[in-house]
């Protein structure tokens, strides 16, 4: 077996423990969705049992109890015991596995390559796709985000199928445009931008889901979306896509600037409007006028949330679109990132 092929295993390894962790995190959701109507239920016996007992105490007629006659509702739970978060602990243990695996797995594809393993499409959606992950994991360790991790892997699950059905490429080497330090920096910086616009796409995505449901939307309101129930309030959804989006927009920016000095050693100019030029350049608008509504112009809630939404299908088409629809200077196979 060939590095490059126990690259590919790797990837196929850490798609299977992401899958495990994707299911883990789903019964998690589905046993928390469970949970308001325990409690209610534990407080209606209660309160039940309390009128019994205070009309007993006043000498008045006591009602005919459910339980039988003359007999006493039993004493209610003083609260309803949590369900086992076990199936949440599980999938981040899988998860960090998963993580590992693929980290693994894009090293041993650069020591293939001989280079930074992020040169093409195939490449830039493993280290993608890891960047969310890590994001991911590392914004867990100082909050509860468990209620991200069905949406994150399953996301990064689906990266890694087209990754290794669409986008699979030999490892080579890179023309001799690319054959520079800027191409760990700026493909590097632009990768991780990538990465937590993902995370920060999935809480924006989150934030309607929970706001409509909570205003009352028909379809949003029934039992099986309970589970929305158990995620943080929009307004804590929408901060915290709000800091996730703030990082991501200043490494957007050193890629857009550090794109353009390399552009000019490469090719003797910094700004050519090329595709990917042209459209690095629209999700920077977007981002930068969502920032600029959030915190100036009192932009918030579900206005901010579309924001983002349209600033992530900029990213997706920029990678995806400018790539496989364009031909320009950044597209030398079809299936390149830069």
């Amino acid at each position: 077996m060939t590095v490059a092929e126990l690259s590919q295993d790797l990837v196929w390894a850490a798609a299977t423990a992401l899958t495990v962790a994707l299911v883990a995190f789903a019964i998690d959701l589905t046993r928390l969705a469970g949970r308001p109507e325990a409690e209610a239920d534990a407080h209606d016996e209660g309160a039940e049992r309390t009128e019994v007992l205070a009309t007993a105490a006043a000498g008045g007629t006591t009602p005919a109890s459910p339980y039988g006659p003359g007999a006493v509702a039993p004493a209610a739970p003083a609260a309803a015991s949590a369900p086992s978060r076990k199936a949440a602990n599980i999938g981040i243990s899988v998860t960090w596995l998963g993580t590992a695996l693929l980290l693994v797995a894009i090293v041993t594809r650069g020591i293939a390559a001989g280079r930074a393993p992020w040169a093409n499409m195939y490449e830039f959606t493993l280290v993608g796709a890891f960047v969310a992950l890590a994001v991911f994991l590392g914004v867990s360790v100082t909050r509860d985000v468990r209620f991200l991790g069905s949406f994150v892997t399953g996301l990064s699950v689906l990266f890694l199928g087209l990754a290794q059905n669409a986008f699979f490429v030999v490892a080579t080497g890179v023309q001799p445009a690319l054959q520079s330090y800027w191409l760990v920096i700026h493909v590097g910086v632009a990768i991780i931008a990538t990465g937590i616009f993902t995370v920060a796409f999935v809480t924006s995505a989150l934030q309607l889901l929970r706001d409509s449901r909570d205003g009352g939307n028909a379809v949003l309101g029934a039992r099986g979306w309970r589970w929305l129930d158990t995620t943080p309030g929009p307004v804590q959804l929408e901060a915290l896509s709000f800091r996730l989006n703030a990082v991501a927009f200043v490494l957007w920016t050193f890629t857009i600037i550090g794109g353009a000095i390399w552009a000019e050693h490469a090719w003797g100019r910094y700004w050519g409007w090329d595709p990917k030029e042209v459209w690095s350049f629209v999700v920077w608008i977007v981002y930068a006028a969502y920032l600029h509504a959030r915190t100036t112009r009192g932009w918030s809630g579900r206005r901010a949330a579309y924001f983002v939404l349209v600033g992530y299908a900029c990213v997706l088409f920029n990678f995806t679109g400018v790539n496989l629809l364009f031909n320009g200077k950044h597209s030398y196979s079809g299936l390149t990132t830069e």
